[in-house]
């Protein structure tokens, strides 16, 4: 059933904008017909289509449930900022998976180095990849793209969590050893293309922070958040 999200979700629902556009020009859906639409919260309403006034929709709803489609655990990246458009692709990927926001960070060994005002520009887009990969995977939030920041506010960040885990070329921890359970809050930081230095790495483990492995094999940037994200899903029971 076609899904979208919502501000404000009450016993009638106006949908306008390009959404509107999407249901009566490419979906081509008529009165009677029912949808999906989610408040962005975790709740599902099932609505039935009412009318197309003034190239808008609007929605009658007939049920509310939770979301089927939301983990069991709440995971955040905290991506070391990688060049061209692998953080688009970290974004599409990681939402689909489940994970719950995603954090921009600027480490030591960053080639592709934004300041803030430049990285708000571009802030945009990655929220809209995010609102897709949510409506395409069928979430029932929009996971968060934020501003980017410095790796020792990102380590700040990260203690907050139940679980704060950084991926290390050089091996650690293995996933399975760290505690995951359904419940948690986990944070995991991923290197950009030239991975940590060690001095940050020792900075992570003085903040309480573990270092942990992905396997044998040294995973490129883009690969590695993703795997990691599928990973602890599975251990924690969501896939």
């Amino acid at each position: 059933m076609p899904r979208f999200f919502a501000d404000e979700i009450g016993e009638t629902i106006i949908i306008s904008g390009d959404d509107a556009f999407h249901i009566s020009r490419s979906l081509r859906m008529k009165k009677g017909d029912e949808i999906i639409i989610c408040d962005k919260k975790g709740y599902d309403y099932t609505c039935v289509i009412e009318s197309f006034p003034d190239n808008s929709v609007v929605c009658r709803t007939i049920k509310k449930e939770p979301c089927l489609s939301e983990p069991c655990v709440n995971l955040t990246i905290f991506q070391a900022f990688p060049k061209a458009d692998k953080f688009e692709t970290i974004i599409q990927k990681s939402v689909e998976l489940g994970v719950c926001k995603i954090v921009p960070v600027i480490s030591a060994r960053c080639v592709s180095r934004p300041d803030e005002k430049s990285f708000a520009k571009k802030l945009e887009r990655y929220s809209k990849i995010s609102l897709e990969a949510a409506k395409q995977s069928g979430r029932g939030i929009i996971p968060e793209i934020c501003g980017i920041i410095s790796f020792k506010k990102a380590l700040e960040e990260m203690k907050t969590s139940d679980i704060a885990l950084i991926c290390y070329e050089k091996g650690g921890e293995r996933l399975q050893n760290v505690g995951i359970l359904p419940g948690k809050s986990i944070s995991i930081m991923v290197g950009s293309e030239g991975g940590f230095e060690e001095d940050e790495i020792e900075l992570a483990k003085k903040k309480g922070i573990i270092p942990v492995g992905l396997g044998k094999r040294i995973l490129r940037c883009e690969t590695a958040p993703i795997a990691a994200a599928a990973v602890i899903m599975n251990i924690a029971g969501d896939i």
